[in-house]
């Protein structure tokens, strides 16, 4: 089982790249460095928050999950 901190860990890294890829269609759409960045800074913090709290949730589900020994 996971511990929170590497939950935590795995969300941090995963919304970088989320945020890199958000920020890149950002600034394509809007064509400002400024929204871009204010719209990337704003997802990382709530989808982070979201990918850590589904994690632990999917922890507590046995779906799909095997017993060790």
């Amino acid at each position: 089982m996971d511990t929170h901190s590497r939950s935590f860990a795995k969300a941090l890294s995963w919304r970088a790249t989320g945020t890199i890829d958000t920020m890149i269609i950002s600034l394509v759409v809007t064509g400002s460095v400024k929204l871009a960045a204010a719209i990337g800074l704003t997802e990382v913090v709530t989808k982070s928050l979201l990918y850590y709290l589904h994690e632990r949730a999917w922890l507590k589900i046995p779906y799909g999950t095997k017993k060790t020994l």
